[in-house]
């Protein structure tokens, strides 16, 4: 997230251990054809904070969470409303979100019948407000039945 001379990226992420985790959705059952939504719950170690989806900087690495080819059909994304925060490594509050989040999949069923899963990425990059982390790809998974 951080180009500017005040901040860094770290070397290592390792010391500060994952400052992102998420609870794996519940279960998705849906008709063939029909939409569904699914809550993928994220929750970010305290002091730290992720870019927005729409980050207020060009610079800036947005939160991204795609989906591969599965059983559903990813027809849309819903992020909560981003927060603006001022950092004294930049001129202008940043758009981004802290503490615990939600980011909705809107999903198409298009499988025949039977159970399988639906894999995902969420691409963001952690920081706090004397350094920045490496981007990072999170796997995501949600369980789909497709009746």
């Amino acid at each position: 997230m951080c180009s500017l001379l005040p901040c860094f990226i770290a070397t290592s992420s390792a010391q500060l251990g994952n400052v992102i985790g998420y609870t794996p959705p519940q279960r998705v059952t849906v008709k063939a054809g029909a939409p569904v939504d699914s809550a993928l719950k994220l929750n970010l170690k305290q002091g730290f904070h992720v870019n927005s989806s729409t980050p207020s900087e060009d610079y800036l690495i947005p939160l991204k969470l795609t989906w591969n080819e599965g059983a559903l059909e990813a027809a849309g994304t819903t992020f909560p409303k981003p927060e603006y925060h001022k950092y004294s490594f930049a001129q202008m509050p940043l758009s981004v979100y802290t503490g615990d989040f939600e980011i909705v999949t809107h999903f198409k069923a298009k499988a025949k019948p039977g159970v399988s899963s639906m894999t995902g990425k969420l691409r963001y990059q952690a920081c706090n407000d004397n350094m920045c982390l490496p981007p990072k790809t999170l796997e995501v998974k949600v369980d789909v039945e497709v009746q």
